[in-house]
């Protein structure tokens, strides 16, 4: 039995606007930008609602630096040798196939079609693909479990 693959395309429904201008490594948790979505795609009330929530979870594509080689396999992340070399969808690196990233962060406010969020890891003209309101029923179920090196690199990502 085999497989068929169709390529899929998507339509952002907006931008991030404002916070950091170049992506790094760390230091993520004070980034504090808007969410600006497209009103000739979303109606006023798209948000409706929206506002109850303390988090959203963001899909995004990453724009920046789309030239750099797609990663199909394994590689040390952040190219420390003394972490070991996992394959691209054991960790959040940005060079993969399709170059989607996903960041849940705190719901600061909504005005419009505005949401203004703190600890976003996009950078200033991110397209944004979806948002989601972070539900606790959505959360891991049961004990979750991770290698060392992904807590180490998280040690100063969001501070």
């Amino acid at each position: 039995m085999s497989a068929s693959f169709d390529e899929i395309g998507m339509i952002p429904i907006g931008r991030v606007a404002g916070g950091r201008a170049e992506p790094t490594k760390d230091h993520w948790g004070a980034n504090r930008p808007t969410i600006v979505l497209r009103d000739d795609l979303l109606g006023p009330d798209a948000l409706k609602g929206l506002a109850a929530h303390s988090h959203i979870e963001v899909v995004f594509y990453f724009h920046l630096h789309s030239d750099e080689p797609v990663e199909a396999g394994a590689r040390h992340p952040r190219g420390r040798t003394d972490w070991p070399a996992v394959g691209i969808y054991a960790q959040h690196g940005r060079m993969r196939i399709n170059r989607i990233g996903v960041s849940v962060c705190r719901l600061l406010g909504v005005d419009g079609l505005s949401v203004e969020v703190e600890g976003l890891d996009a950078v200033d003209g991110t397209p944004v693909l979806d948002i989601k309101p972070v539900w606790s029923g959505y959360q891991p179920r049961g004990a979750l479990r991770e290698p060392d090196w992904a807590r180490e690199l998280m040690a100063n990502y969001w501070d």
